[in-house]
């Protein structure tokens, strides 16, 4: 058994030092990374935005008194006269308001006859106000018809049958005929090229070798929250009946004089605060940070002059490591 328990003893030994000894180092990660060499460029091309034909007049249709929709008779798409009827309420609240009314007229209106030239003053003012609501109902009751002001085509709608409306809520939308714009979304860095271009030229997928020519009509002031670009609307001249509401459309933006600066990646710029930064390779390969850079670099091209070497590093990562 002496062996045995020689053996034994050896084991927990070993056991016990394994258990002491400390683990080896983890060898740190290096991530790769992709270095471009960049420098100063002169270019010429043109920019385009995808859009949508729209029209330059768009009216939401809405009824002048509330009440329940019984019938719509349009469709999206449907072309449309003046004066013809886009949606009907129930009128029947608004008609027994206009019997009302009526009936309280006439009584009145006879039992003017009657009265004595004392009380005359009073009974033909409350005969004046009697005919005023009645007027007022009466109007109210042709207000449960909804029509067109004017001729042009429904874009969209917005209530259906047996929906509750409420006055001045919108139940369509009206294109009227005419003038036909683009819809595009202009990025923060591209503003003063769209503000700055002289001609514009609009082209639709739907007929190829066609354009037209263009000219902004509105900027937006204020960028969109989600996407941060700026609503624009591109007036298009000599617009035909080849253009018709809904196509895609691209507004082209030619330079007009070539662009002088350094081209860079929007991932290559790194955010720490509110200044966009760049990782630059030196000689050597040493890696630096390039700091408040606002002023020298914009999201798409860089002025000549500053670094022309410099590489981009995956997001969420504190640096990029050359090696």
């Amino acid at each position: 058994m002496k062996p045995v328990a020689a053996i034994a003893a050896l084991a927990a030994a070993l056991l016990l030092a394994a258990r002491g000894k400390a683990p080896p180092p983890k060898a740190e990660e290096i991530r790769p990374v992709k270095v471009m060499k960049v420098g100063a460029s002169s270019a010429t091309r043109a920019v385009e935005y995808a859009g949508e034909v729209r029209p330059r007049h768009e009216t939401r249709l809405s009824f002048r008194v509330g009440g329940k929709i019984v019938e719509r008779m349009v469709e999206v798409g449907t072309r449309v006269r003046p004066g013809q009827p886009v949606a009907r309420l129930d009128h029947t609240d608004l008609s027994l308001a206009a019997d009302s009314a009526k009936a309280q007229m006439a009584s009145l209106e006879a039992a003017e006859h009657d009265r004595r030239l004392s009380t005359f003053t009073t009974a033909d003012a409350k005969l004046g106000a009697v005919r005023a609501q009645y007027r007022q109902a009466a109007n109210q009751a042709a207000y449960a018809t909804l029509a067109t002001d004017t001729a042009g085509v429904i874009t969209a709608i917005e209530a259906e049958a047996g929906q509750v409306v409420t006055a001045g809520q919108t139940v369509a939308r009206l294109a009227r005929p005419g003038e036909k714009e683009i819809a595009i979304a202009i990025p923060e860095s591209q503003r003063d090229l769209i503000e700055g271009a002289k001609e514009l030229t609009v082209t639709l997928n739907a007929v190829p070798g066609r354009v037209w020519k263009g000219r902004l009509r509105e900027l937006s002031p204020a960028a969109d929250p989600a996407s941060r670009t700026y609503a624009a609307r591109i007036k298009v001249l000599a617009a035909d009946e080849a253009m018709d509401l809904g196509m895609s459309a691209r507004v082209g933006v030619p330079a007009a004089q070539p662009i002088a600066g350094v081209e860079l990646p929007v991932a290559a710029l790194y955010s720490r605060g509110d200044s966009p930064n760049v990782w630059v390779v030196g000689a050597g390969g040493a890696v630096r940070l390039v700091r408040e850079c606002r002023d020298r670099i914009r999201p798409e091209r860089r002025r000549p002059g500053g670094d022309c070497r410099r590489q981009s590093h995956p997001r969420g990562t504190e640096g990029p490591r050359s090696r």
